[in-house]
């Protein structure tokens, strides 16, 4: 069970002209900020990533515009976990569990769960806030992520279960995220 006080949320990569590209990109924008938005209000660490943002661009002011309150871990690794500034991050946050949400779910997402799931980590990849180019590409992180032994989520679920009951403080700011 994910629990506010044990999880945090990390964004991979949303960057640039390569997340207009991304299959369902308005979608997939859409969910992240949900997800951004309910882990402030639920007080919860947000780590944000960008792959080599000098070549790639930098995170979608759609995105950008909600982590004014954040700052962007440049890496040049595909996976997050091969990037010393976030294992600190990530340990820093003195959580054990992660949410997952970005681009691209085959290639940075994929092995950056990888790196988690190896150190430790309880991961929740949530394919309403994931995506690559290729729907089959996304199918396919997905079913790799899965097999190596994260949780699949979609940003409803991950949300309610955070919550646990209708008479969590925040059910009705979080709820009305949903609408």
């Amino acid at each position: 069970m994910f629990k506010p006080e044990n999880s945090a949320l990390m964004i991979i990569d949303v960057q640039g002209r390569l997340a207009s590209l991304i299959h369902g990109a308005d979608d997939l924008i859409k969910e992240i900020n949900i997800m951004i938005k309910a882990a402030e209000i639920l007080d919860m660490p947000i780590i944000w990533m960008e792959q080599y943002p000098q070549g790639l661009g930098y995170t979608v002011d759609a995105i950008k515009e909600n982590l004014v309150n954040h700052k962007a871990i440049e890496k040049i690794t595909f996976s997050g976990c091969g990037n010393d500034e976030v294992l600190k991050a990530l340990k820093d946050s003195d959580r054990n569990q992660v949410i997952v949400t970005g681009i691209e779910s085959h290639v940075c997402v994929y092995q950056t769960v990888l790196g988690m799931l190896n150190e430790g980590y309880q991961v929740a990849i949530n394919q309403d806030a994931i995506s690559s180019r290729k729907p089959s590409n996304k199918q396919l992180g997905l079913e790799r992520m899965k097999d190596a032994g994260a949780i699949k989520t979609s940003t409803e679920m991950i949300l309610f279960e955070l919550m646990q009951t209708a008479e969590h403080p925040n059910f009705k700011q979080i709820s009305n995220l949903l609408k």
